[in-house]
């Protein structure tokens, strides 16, 4: 059932049933009218039947978990649902919040015009979204601050960001903050989840070298 390989990605991460991947910035996993490119395009070319239990943005990388079989996929897809896995990210938030740590309840809703199209602000009539976070390092570009989301909402990080700091947002966001030449620096770190057997796996993926141009180690 896994004839062919992914392409062009690193694997973290591989069992029988699923694998984890190094996704890099700039590729989308799912393709759409004006995304001709994506993750699931080339594993289809590829002749791969792996399929994204979830999604990350285009220009977030990291840490990204496929199923290898319909039941792997079904069985994931359940553990996220159930809130079983366990994400962690990390992002260079410019200006840095003034505090070392914290926690932002704040609940998300879409909205859109013709003039900007749509995007995510936090409103009282939004989903419930809920996000750990804490400061790894400074450095003159900004904190490179860790994020563990509780909920998976659209944007989630890149909206809780501008909560941190009066105008902050993650250097590189085009949506919320201002767009950069080195894209969003957001990073999908870390993700933790439970094997067929139920024992928890625990996946790392290395900080990117746009990370480390700007002063930042790898945490």
């Amino acid at each position: 059932m896994t004839r062919g390989r992914p392409p062009g990605v690193a694997i973290l991460l591989e069992d029988p049933d699923c694998a984890v991947i190094d996704k890099p910035p700039g590729l989308a996993v799912h393709p759409g009218p004006r995304t001709r490119d994506s993750l699931e395009t080339r594993l289809a070319a590829a002749g791969c039947r792996w399929r994204p239990v979830h999604r990350l943005d285009r220009d977030t990388s990291g840490c990204l978990l496929l199923a290898k079989r319909p039941a792997a996929l079904r069985r994931l897809q359940a553990a996220f649902a159930g809130r079983m896995i366990e994400k962690s990210y990390l992002a260079v938030v410019a200006p840095p919040p003034e505090a070392d740590a914290g926690r932002i309840d704040a609940p998300l809703a879409r909205r859109s015009s013709r003039a900007r199209g749509w995007w995510i602000a936090v409103a009282n009539d939004g989903q419930p979204a809920v996000t750990h976070w804490q400061v790894e390092a400074r450095a003159p570009a900004g904190a490179l601050v860790r994020f563990r989301p509780e909920t998976g909402r659209t944007h989630q990080l890149r909206v809780h960001a501008t909560l941190l700091a009066r105008s902050a947002a993650i250097l590189g966001d085009p949506v919320y903050g201002r767009g950069d030449p080195g894209g969003l620096m957001l990073h999908a770190a870390a993700l933790a989840f439970p094997d067929a057997a139920g024992r928890r796996m625990e996946v790392r993926a290395p900080l990117p070298e746009r990370f480390r141009n700007l002063g930042f180690d790898p945490v």
